[in-house]
């Protein structure tokens, strides 16, 4: 494609930009391309387009593009700055962990999910939701189980009849929802919350389990300048989506280029760029579905317990009136009783 030589002599990772139209006929008249371009739904057949446009920057909060960006394999400082600037702590990730055998069961929808060991020996689990309603407390506190028990297993095996519970690290669970609900928006000006278990006479103990929720919606209509630091920088970069927004973003933190410079290249392999939006989509349709089957559930539970409270006000209405009539019987009865004596008299 002519996209990829779209690089200028200076170094500039700013692709000179095309037409939609010149990229249209450049995608359909390839046959690699063709395909699986028009396999992709209409939101990401536009976003590819736009990318190869040299106009928008790839959607990195997606499960493939976030680690192609992170990857600890490659660039283990990264995901190092990234994870502590949300703890707040200073952390180094040792290696990312498989999923296979998590909890999870599947059915919230998320859009990026990695599990990366510490290099204390902590595990975190990251992920972004598109729906924060997919989320609940109750799956995160699962997760944040699920971890503990992931880490008590692999800890016992290793150190035998010499483990103690001192062994055991924490671990994090950090959720980046993309829209949040409401209850963050009570609390104005804040887009990021870190807990942990707490005692209401003060009593301080460290227990393993920490959480860190971050949304972005809420920092993206922060209404006064963010402070300059790696997490302004970090969450600005997810939220990224022009190249006009990248190169302010370039000219306040320097040390993105790097990273824009690589998914700039991206455009000379087009045909890797599509299977990453296939892969992407490809998630996103089976949470969708889980998600969706998981709602319609929901629905059918509410209808449910409807049916059956307005079958208990009638079973209720029904006990009433059978409680009436059996005055009114009694009534009846005492009358005739009534009338039998007066007759006798």
């Amino acid at each position: 494609m002519k996209q990829n030589e779209t690089m200028n002599t200076q170094g500039n990772w700013k692709p000179f930009p095309m037409s939609r139209e010149d990229v249209l006929a450049e995608v359909v008249s390839d046959p690699k391309l063709r395909i699986p371009f028009w396999k992709l739904n209409q939101e990401c057949r536009e976003r590819f387009l736009e990318f190869l446009q040299g106009t928008k920057t790839l959607p990195v909060t997606y499960d493939p593009f976030f680690k192609a960006v992170f990857h600890p394999d490659v660039h283990p400082e990264r995901l190092s700055s990234f994870i502590s600037s949300l703890l707040g702590i200073r952390v180094k990730v040792k290696a990312i962990l498989p999923s296979e055998d998590r909890l999870s069961d599947g059915d919230s929808l998320l859009i990026m999910d990695v599990l990366v060991e510490l290099e204390d020996g902590s595990l975190t689990n990251v992920e972004i939701q598109k729906v924060p309603y997919a989320f609940p407390e109750g799956r995160m506190s699962c997760y944040s189980s699920d971890l503990v028990m992931r880490q008590y297993a692999r800890v016992r095996g290793e150190r035998g009849k010499h483990f103690t519970y001192r062994d055991m690290k924490k671990v994090y669970t950090i959720i980046i929802f993309e829209k949040s609900t409401q209850v963050f928006h009570q609390i104005p000006q804040s887009y990021i919350h870190r807990g942990k278990t707490k005692f209401d006479t003060g009593l301080e103990l460290s227990l393993l389990q920490e959480f860190c929720l971050v949304c972005l919606d809420v920092f993206r209509e922060f209404p006064y300048a963010k402070d300059k630091n790696e997490q302004t920088a970090w969450l600005s970069f997810l939220l990224t989506e022009t190249v006009e927004e990248a190169e302010k973003l370039v000219s306040e933190y320097p040390w993105l280029e790097e990273i824009y410079r690589e998914l700039a290249m991206l455009r000379r392999k087009p045909e890797e760029v599509l299977g990453m939006f296939s892969d992407a989509l490809k998630i996103m349709d089976q949470n969708t579905v889980k998600y969706m089957i998981d709602k319609q559930q929901q629905v059918m539970d509410k209808q449910q317990k409807k049916i059956n409270e307005q079958q208990q006000e009638i079973d209720e209405q029904q006990q009433k009136m059978n409680e009436q009539q059996q005055i009114i019987d009694k009534q009846a009865a005492r009358i005739r009783e009534l009338e039998v004596l007066a007759a006798q008299k």
